[in-house]
C-alpha cells in the first residue's frame, strides 16, 4: 500500500472502532485500498456503501454493520411511508455500494469523487463508525494536535 507524506496511523482500539488517519495515493485506475487493520476491524466485508457527508465535502465509507442497523428501524415503518419516501430517494441516488476486492481496494464513481474533490492523494480518516474521505486541498495535513479542538470533541460527544 502507498502512503504519502509517511503517515501510517491506523489503529485498531475495541471491536469495530475506526481510528486514526492513512493517507493513500489512488491509483491509476482510480482505486483506493482500505487499510486491512480497518477491514478487520469492519468484519472483512464484501462490500461498503459510500455517502457524499450532508456538512462538508468529503464522502462517508460506512461498514455494512453500521448500515444494516440504520436499516433495521427503517424496516418498521411502512413500505411506501410517504414522509419518508422523498428522503430515502434522495440517499438512495447520492449513495454507492462498492466492492472491495481481493487486495482491500475500492472503486468510487466518478460523481461522487468530484463531489468530494478527490484525486491522487486521500486522507481516510477514521471516525469511529465510518471512514471519512477527504481531499488534502479541503482539509490539510494536521501537523499538530489542536488541543482545544480535540476538547470541543470530547464535550460534544460526552466522553
Amino acid at each position: 500500500m502507498s502512503m504519502a507524506g509517511g503517515q501510517s496511523a491506523v489503529t485498531a482500539v475495541g471491536p469495530g472502532l475506526l481510528v486514526g488517519r492513512y493517507d493513500h495515493a489512488m491509483d491509476p485506475k482510480k482505486r483506493l485500498t482500505v487499510p486491512a487493520g480497518w477491514r478487520d476491524l469492519m468484519g472483512a466485508p464484501a462490500y461498503v456503501y459510500v455517502f457524499p457527508d450532508p456538512h462538508a465535502k468529503c464522502l462517508n465509507l460506512i461498514p455494512p454493520a453500521e448500515m444494516e442497523g440504520r436499516l433495521e428501524k427503517l424496516r418498521a415503518r411502512a413500505l411506501f411511508d410517504k414522509t419518508l419516501g422523498p428522503a430515502l430517494r434522495r440517499i438512495g441516488e447520492n449513495a454507492e455500494q462498492v466492492m472491495l476486492d481481493v487486495q482491500g481496494r475500492i472503486r468510487i464513481g466518478d460523481r461522487l469523487l468530484a463531489f468530494a474533490q478527490l484525486g491522487g492523494t486521500v486522507a481516510m480518516i477514521g471516525s469511529m463508525n465510518r471512514i471519512q474521505l477527504w481531499s488534502p486541498a479541503v482539509m490539510p495535513e494536521a501537523e499538530a494536535i489542536d488541543q482545544a479542538a480535540l476538547a470541543e470533541a470530547c464535550e460534544a460527544l460526552e466522553f
